[in-house]
């Protein structure tokens, strides 16, 4: 089986790592991840300058663009044979609800099924104690049982685990995405010279978090798999909008 990896933590990650460890055991495991931090960087690709690809001490490759870059540069020229499978992560902070429009790590796995390849995001609700073995021995066992059981579908799995050790964990849920509350403001401050400059706010706390959904299994010590898709459209308005363009 080969395996790509990528992140939007960085290629230096420690998520990234354990999940290069766990997943060795069940195949060719390669790693194109960002030269640097790019989280928040969502599904953006560049187009404005040429990318190029490095190869680190650790044997992995890293790329100085965006997660969706790494993905689409391995994917469709950079490796010699397609990857069966994309694994995302793992991500220091959960990746649950609105967080998933954000996320470089979400946006590494989805550029992964949009180029037809099953993937998985995964994440680990970073606690402070930092469990990435646990995530990544759970990325393993998913791996493993596609492996052996595919769905014979498009697939695009989002993956938080809470941060504890593998023997706390209360079991795996399937969920539907929860909604978190709006942003909080922008902090601003000033530049060495007085300019005002602005850091953006922190995420909003869960608003939608009932039984069911991603934020709940995980508050209740289970793993959260949230089957995602791509298509945005709002079926339910499109006979709405079309007697308003009528009228």
């Amino acid at each position: 089986m080969r395996i790509l990896l990528s992140n939007d933590d960085g290629y230096f990650a420690p998520g990234i790592a354990a999940l290069a460890r766990a997943l060795s055991a069940l195949g060719t495991v390669t790693v194109v991840a960002p030269e640097r931090d790019r989280s928040g960087a969502s599904n953006s690709l560049t187009l404005d300058r040429p990318l190029s690809i490095k190869k680190a001490a650790s044997g992995f490759y890293y790329v100085n663009g965006t997660p969706t870059d790494c993905v689409h540069l391995a994917v469709t020229g950079f490796l010699a044979e397609l990857p069966d499978v994309v694994v995302s992560g793992v991500n220091h902070g959960a990746n649950m609800g609105d967080d998933t429009i954000y996320s470089g790590t979400v946006a590494a796995a989805t550029e992964g099924f949009l180029l037809g390849i099953p993937s998985l995001a995964v994440s680990l609700a970073a606690q402070g104690i930092d469990n990435y073995d646990t995530a990544a021995g759970i990325a393993r066992d998913l791996v493993e049982r596609y492996m052996k059981h595919p769905l014979n579908e498009p697939v695009l799995l989002n993956v938080n685990v809470p941060d504890l050790a593998p023997h706390a964990l209360q079991g795996i849920e399937v969920t539907r995405l929860g909604k978190r509350h709006k942003a909080e403001p922008v902090i601003k401050t000033s530049d060495p010279r007085g300019a005002p400059i602005y850091w953006v706010g922190a995420a909003g706390s869960a608003q939608d978090a009932g039984e069911g959904t991603d934020f709940f299994a995980v508050a209740n010590r289970k793993v959260s798999i949230t089957p995602l898709q791509v298509d945005l459209t709002r079926f339910s308005q499109m006979e709405r909008v079309s007697s308003w363009l009528a009228a």
